[in-house]
């Protein structure tokens, strides 16, 4: 099976499960072939709302008709969606509205369009809002599984979707908060998330093939709850953690896992943050932003050779 964008994954699992619970509705902001709620329109045009580019009004309608009993699904790119945080803030995370936020083409992993549109900051925004859930899929099937917990779930979720196709792994049905393993390994544990799980498993068997360091690899398909126990598990197994995300390092999935680690672990542990620097995104081929900020496999060998 080739890989499968993360958006395409969402488009497809909100039309068939539009089949199954007719409270879902859906929104964009002039991107749905995009996002890929444009499949969602299709099957049901009643249900769906195109607002143009007024990403904020689409939030306050978002959040206006879930107290009616809806379950929105809002969608745009993520640095657009959550450009909008006030609203975010106000409308959907203050009242609790039972709204989804789906923010795709996230990362320098979008190629092309460039900074403008590359959502680098998205996470750490929607980590500050009081009981906002942020998942990132890692494949296919955890999008799917993911969209129908978020129909489920009562509360505002923010789903972080990519533009490239990512390798499908075998992993466990979704668990929120319990990172799936990967790979079983020693004293360090990689945890990686969305385009970069694939190149920190790969960098992972070359690091113990060539006796470097032999680093166990989870799946860090959820940002926000983070869960203790299970972190504190983590803690007890490996002395040191490496985040993999294709996200800034300031405020992400790192910055969550590292600031747990430093104040509820048992024992303190070292955790670096592997992502894009304090520095903007830009324009060019996606294999060609990957190799610059080192998020191939090669690139985490060669940072790996020259810190070990």
């Amino acid at each position: 099976m080739g890989k499968i964008a993360t958006r395409k994954s969402f488009g497809q699992a909100l039309a068939e499960l539009g089949e199954i619970y007719p409270d879902i509705v859906c929104f964009d902001a002039d991107l749905s072939k995009s996002t890929m709620s444009s499949l969602f329109a299709n099957q049901f045009p009643d249900r769906f709302f195109e607002m143009g580019i007024q990403e904020a009004n689409m939030i306050g309608a978002a959040a206006g008709i879930s107290f009616t009993g809806k379950i929105p699904f809002i969608c745009s790119f993520g640095a657009f969606l959550t450009g909008r945080f006030d609203q975010i803030r106000m409308s959907v995370g203050y009242s609790q509205a039972n709204v989804k936020l789906v923010g795709t083409h996230c990362g320098v992993g979008i190629g092309e369009d460039g900074h403008s549109q590359m959502g680098l900051e998205d996470v750490a925004l929607m980590r500050t809002i009081p009981k906002m859930t942020v998942l990132q899929p890692s494949g296919d099937r955890e999008c799917r599984q993911m969209v129908e917990w978020a129909v489920k779930h009562q509360g505002p979720v923010y789903l972080r979707l990519t533009r490239q196709g990512l390798k499908e792994f075998d992993l466990p049905p979704f668990q929120l908060a319990i990172f799936p393993q990967l790979r079983e390994g020693e004293k360090i544990a990689f945890l990686a998330n969305g385009g970069l799980l694939e190149s920190a498993y790969e960098a992972a068997n070359r690091l113990s093939e060539m006796g470097i360091v032999n680093p166990a690899v989870y799946n860090l398909h959820t940002t926000k709850p983070l869960d203790g126990t299970f972190l504190t598990e983590l803690a007890e197994k490996y002395k040191e953690f490496v985040v993999f995300e294709d996200h800034s390092t300031i405020g992400g999935s790192g910055a969550a896992i590292a600031e747990w680690m430093a104040e509820y672990a048992p024992i303190p542990r070292r955790v670096y943050r592997y992502g894009v620097k304090d520095q903007f995104g830009e324009s060019g081929r996606p294999e060609d932003l990957y190799q610059k900020h080192g998020f191939t496999p090669e690139g985490i060998v060669t940072f790996f050779n020259k810190n070990s």
